[in-house]
């Protein structure tokens, strides 16, 4: 049973940095994408970045430039850095897992089979 599980969700100022972790369990890790995924309070959940089997990304334009995601396959771990992080950028985080090579960040969330339960990121002076 495939099981995904994020981590290192935060409270921290403008300006501020996090990593989260995604780790996928269940399955082989390399053929699965992961994208990220995020929800404000009151708005509709948004993708924000995607990590390729092969390690390759997409970002959104919103976070471009700021989040970089990445993958450690040895470990069966997906991380989303993020840097210079502004009040927009808080909301709950999520982790997608879809079993295929590729996935972008402007995919529906409902392709998505896996979810983990996400983690809470507030950026706030």
């Amino acid at each position: 049973q495939v099981q995904v599980v994020e981590s290192g969700g935060d409270s921290v100022q403008p300006g501020g940095s996090l990593r989260l972790s995604c780790v996928l369990s269940g399955d082989t890790f390399t053929d699965y994408c992961i994208t990220w995924f995020r929800q404000a309070p009151g708005k509709e959940r948004e993708g924000v970045a995607a990590a390729h089997f092969d390690g390759s990304a997409n970002y959104a334009h919103a976070v471009s430039g700021r989040f970089t995601t990445f993958r450690h396959n040895s470990e069966n771990t997906a991380y989303l850095q993020m840097k210079s992080l502004v009040s927009s950028d808080t909301g709950r985080y999520y982790c997608a897992a879809d079993q295929r090579k590729y996935c972008g960040w402007y995919d529906d969330p409902s392709v998505f089979r896996y979810w983990g339960q996400g983690t809470p990121v507030t950026v706030g002076s």
